[in-house]
């Protein structure tokens, strides 16, 4: 989807030591990539990187937000803005990617919450003005990323963003891992209803006991 060159890329993972975050730092890893996995205990993190393996390591948020070329954020929504807010800093400059949905959950299952910017990811941006916020990676199950015996992961990943520069090196990041294809989902101000749809595929892999993705036709 894009012919952009990710090789060697190292990629930082806030909240990895979560099912998500552990589960794209792994498929990263896998690909090749220096893996930093982040946490408020650098011990946790730690621990994280070693079930990992393949060269993964694991620090404190700060540290990995520093060192890192590109840094996802798989934490849970609600510390996001305040762990975004602590790291302006040391993020500065950089492609961070958000994948945060924010969700809440009764009796009648998963719904969307509202977000004061719109989003989790217009929050990121209203918050790090000074990085390249793009949205992805929402709907990949953590429960096939963590799966050894899952070669090839059978998704698209929507990438949104206003750079278009930064969406393309996610596409392409995208790509490393097998299966998956990184598909631009237009500007970040359309992120809303790409992390409210996750409310849905909750509701799709509960009801049919899956763990279902998306894939894009005709593209």
């Amino acid at each position: 989807m894009t012919d952009v060159n990710v090789s060697g890329l190292s990629i930082g993972i806030l909240g990895g030591t979560g099912d998500q975050g552990k589960g794209l730092a792994r498929r990263f890893a896998l690909a090749g990539h220096p893996v930093l996995i982040g946490s408020r205990s650098a011990g946790r993190a730690q621990e994280a990187a070693e079930t990992i393996g393949e060269g993964a390591r694991g620090a404190a948020n700060a540290d990995v937000a520093k060192e890192a070329d590109l840094v996802i954020v798989a934490v849970p929504y609600e510390g996001h803005k305040a762990l975004l807010e602590s790291l302006r800093a040391e993020l500065a400059g950089k492609i961070v990617v958000d994948c945060v949905n924010p969700l809440g959950f009764d009796k009648q299952g998963a719904y969307a919450l509202p977000v004061e910017e719109g989003s989790a990811a217009q929050q990121a941006a209203a918050v790090l003005p000074d990085s390249r916020v793009v949205a992805a990676f929402h709907h990949v199950s953590a429960v096939v990323l963590l799966d050894p015996a899952v070669d090839k992961v059978d998704l698209d990943v929507l990438v949104l963003g206003d750079d278009r520069e930064a969406t393309e090196t996610v596409q392409a990041l995208a790509a490393v891992i097998p299966g998956v294809r990184g598909v631009y989902g237009g500007r970040l101000r359309n992120a809303h209803q790409v992390e409210a749809f996750t409310a849905n595929l909750i509701s799709i892999n509960r009801r049919y006991k899956a763990h279902a993705g998306l894939r894009i036709t005709d593209i």
